[in-house]
């Protein structure tokens, strides 16, 4: 699967008030500043337009009405290609000429978007995030877009660098990893939404995590890499089950979004903090591996399940 880290560099321009997670506020704001850039049909709703599968926008935000999964595809409703990191900083008030750094993150074709993703991230800094102060949103001047240490765009320039990327995404081998039992922590850096026989989990047995995973990656696959991986998914999450939990600091974290298209505050909980698993968790390394690159769960666009996996013993 073809796989984009892109690295923003920022310089706020004034004051600014951002909430506690500043996902939803990244993701609000550049959805009407990339739809303000590339929408040919200002008053069509996607769903009906008739551009909408050519549509940079439509296939971003709109995905399931705008992209045509390929035939006999398992995905009842195929991922977002993106991924918004915001910073991890839990500090709301920024002053003026602050740094204020953001990852993206793209799948698949969508990386050869990335110079509409450039431009509307440039407008979102014009129009400004958070809260006003003093009559004023925070506004941000885009310095530099960076990947793998090579500067693909430069405010003092204007120009989009050629580069050989996206690199391509792949499962680890699971020889690659200690055989036996041992203990893995796992860390929720971001808020992590996982739903379980249709209901939100705030604790996190090893199979749980196991099927998040595995769906995670069957998606991801099947709409924008080559296809359903060659997995036994039922022996897979038949083996999580045998691992065991031996510390959990985990907790639910409950905060608010307000979502423009529906007119309303939403309320978004998930689960913060660690846990550590024992058992024979070796074959589970590569997916997890791969799902502290992309993100799991819920709301992943809004940089939500953003995990790390550490082996401890």
């Amino acid at each position: 699967m073809l796989y984009g880290k892109y690295q923003f560099l920022c310089r706020l321009e004034n004051e600014a008030l951002l909430p506690f997670y500043k996902g939803s506020t990244f993701r609000g704001v550049f959805g009407r500043a990339l739809k303000k850039v590339v929408c040919a049909l200002k008053r069509q709703e996607c769903s009906q337009c008739l551009l909408k599968q050519r549509c940079v926008y439509a296939l971003v935000f709109e995905t399931s009405d705008a992209l045509q999964l390929p035939a006999g595809s398992k995905v009842a409703s195929p991922p977002h290609p993106y991924v918004i990191e915001p910073p991890l900083t839990t500090e709301t008030h920024f002053e003026q000429g602050s740094s204020f750094d953001f990852n993206l993150l793209l799948f698949g074709k969508t990386n050869d978007n990335l110079p509409y993703f450039i431009y509307a991230f440039d407008q979102m800094g014009k129009i400004g995030i958070g809260k006003k102060n003093n009559g004023k949103r925070g506004k941000f001047i885009l310095k530099k877009v960076i990947s793998d240490n090579h500067i693909i765009y430069s405010n003092t320039d204007q120009k989009i660098n050629k580069i050989d990327f996206p690199a391509s995404l792949s499962l680890t081998k699971t020889s690659d990893y200690p055989k036996g039992s041992f203990c893995l922590r796992l860390i929720l850096e971001t808020p992590l939404r996982i739903k379980f026989e249709n209901k939100l989990k705030a604790d996190l047995p090893f199979h749980v995590l196991v099927r998040a995973v595995l769906r995670r990656i069957s998606s991801l696959f099947n709409t924008y890499g080559s296809g359903e991986p060659s997995l036994d998914y039922r022996e897979l999450v038949k083996q999580a089950e045998t691992v065991n939990i031996v510390n959990d600091s985990l907790e639910w974290f409950d905060w608010r979004r307000y979502s423009f298209r529906q007119d309303k505050a939403m309320l978004m909980g998930g689960i913060v903090g660690s846990i550590v698993y024992e058992g024979e968790i070796g074959a589970f390394m590569p997916f997890i591996q791969f799902c502290e690159k992309v993100h799991l769960g819920k709301q992943t666009s809004f940089g939500l399940g953003k995990i790390k996996a550490e082996i401890i013993s």
